[in-house]
């Protein structure tokens, strides 16, 4: 679960601002909405709302980067031009921290970069603001690049410890590559925490974006009937003439041909070398085409969709043959299996693309009014109708907001301290919370202006 994430000088977040899943305690509504964790309340479902330019996507952007950069042992590209455009001193840190839940302890992860050198990262077992956080690793970077390193007083005071943080620090911590997946990777007593903190970024935290598509479902609905009858069973619920999936199973040589033998053994030793033995990619026409090796044999997988026709006729449509709203729910159907059964966190931006209204609304309402949900759903959104407080309490939905300097505000609700039953809906489009499109200019364009006497051929 993530409990809050804080970032500064990233994009149009020139000054410090915070986004949690903190319940405010004053609001008694939608109580199921609120997982307990020990000592700590979390909200399941959020809700992002802002005007086009105004930074909700950027949030998520930032976190997507962070989790690339803890995964990928280095400082992501889209992050080495990242910093706040308007900021007055090129030298000022830039920051991407998060505090969250993994199997029942709470972590705070933070990191902070100038330029390419990683100034800071930092593990604590979090307390809550309760009691004091608890070092779990520390690392800081001067401007010579020259790095210390500092532990919990246990590893700090174990031999053997001591010498694997001499190794690290001469052989393997570099300036601009962050420690926490080397550190996860160690085989010391002292460091199981940091393996735990790990998955977090590795398995718990998932992020869907408007580019994405079904990952692997071909392969999902060839081995797990389960999961068959419930993917098919949800999309044709949708009432898109769905009738059926099903999966292509085809040996890998009969696919790609004798002829081209070189990208097939290519193929074969990314499937190989893969910890899943399985390898995924797309073809010309959009289908994602999955290799997986079974039983010694190695097989290309393609996720077929059948649509029932005049006479009851049943015909095979490939993905690409698809429109671009039966592809997007497509990539929901895996994301809120999970979300309802596992304690996942599932980052979803425009979470409306390509779908019409009443879909995503039903979607969203089955998952706030389920009762045994055990993940948290966070979304951005321009969705209005989705501002419901049947839907939300008033502590899960924010509002992005970019002021005259282009900073963006980050901003709930519940800071309005709106009466449970007003319309939240007609308050947010008639301006009541800020975030939304500022039209005078645009009401007052003479686009005729700019139209010539005669206009150029072609």
């Amino acid at each position: 679960m993530i409990i809050r994430f804080v970032l500064d000088n990233i994009f149009s977040f020139g000054e410090r601002k915070e986004f949690n899943t903190l319940p405010n305690t004053r609001l008694k509504t939608l109580e199921s909405h609120t997982y307990g964790l020990g000592d700590i309340e979390l909200l399941k479902l959020s809700a992002l709302y802002g005007a086009n330019g105004a930074g909700k996507s950027n949030l998520f952007k930032a976190i997507y980067l962070l989790q690339r950069l803890v995964l990928d042992q280095k400082i992501p590209f889209g992050l080495r031009e990242s910093r706040f455009k308007f900021i007055e001193n090129p030298n000022t840190p830039q920051l991407l921290a998060v505090e969250f839940v993994q199997e029942e302890k709470a972590y705070y992860y933070g990191i902070e970069f100038i330029g390419e050198r990683i100034a800071t990262e930092e593990l604590y077992l979090s307390g809550l603001g309760k009691k004091c956080d608890t070092l779990i690793f520390e690392r800081k970077t001067d401007s010579s690049k020259v790095t210390a390193m500092h532990f919990s007083p246990e590893f700090e005071h174990d031999e053997k410890s001591q010498l694997l943080k001499s190794v690290l620090l001469e052989d393997f911590v570099k300036p601009d590559e962050p420690v926490f997946k080397l550190l996860s990777n160690r085989d010391n007593k002292f460091l199981g925490d940091v393996k735990k903190a790990f998955q977090w970024f590795s398995d718990t935290l998932q992020i869907i974006t408007p580019d994405s598509k079904p990952r692997a479902l071909a392969h999902r609905i060839d081995i797990d009937k389960e999961f068959k009858s419930y993917a098919e069973d949800m999309m044709c619920s949708f009432n898109l003439g769905i009738q059926s999936l099903s999966t292509d199973k085809i040996r890998v040589e009969d696919f790609f041909g004798k002829d081209n033998e070189n990208e097939l053994n290519e193929l074969v030793k990314k499937v190989e070398e893969s910890p899943n033995k399985m390898f995924g990619l797309r073809s010309r026409r959009g289908d994602e085409i999955v290799l997986v090796k079974e039983n010694g044999d190695i097989w290309v997988k393609i996720l077929k969709i059948s649509h029932m026709g005049k006479n009851d006729q049943v015909a095979k449509f490939d993905l690409d043959e698809e429109s671009d709203g039966t592809v997007r729910l497509l990539d929901f159907v895996p994301a809120f299996r999970t979300v309802v059964s596992e304690p996942k966190v599932f980052l979803v931006d425009e979470i409306e693309r390509s779908i019409h209204p009443l879909l995503i609304k039903e979607l969203v309402r089955k998952f706030s009014h389920d009762p045994q949900t055990k993940g948290q759903l966070i979304f951005t959104t321009h969705e209005s109708n989705l501002l419901d407080q049947e839907l939300f309490r008033q502590d899960e939905i924010w509002f992005a907001e970019k002021n005259r300097d282009g900073v963006t505000d980050l901003y709930s609700l519940s800071d309005f301290k709106e009466h449970k039953t007003i319309d939240i809906r007609k308050g947010y489009l008639n301006g009541r919370y800020g975030s939304i499109p500022f039209l005078g200019n645009l009401k007052d364009l003479n686009w005729h202006d700019y139209v010539t006497e005669q206009e150029p051929t072609l």
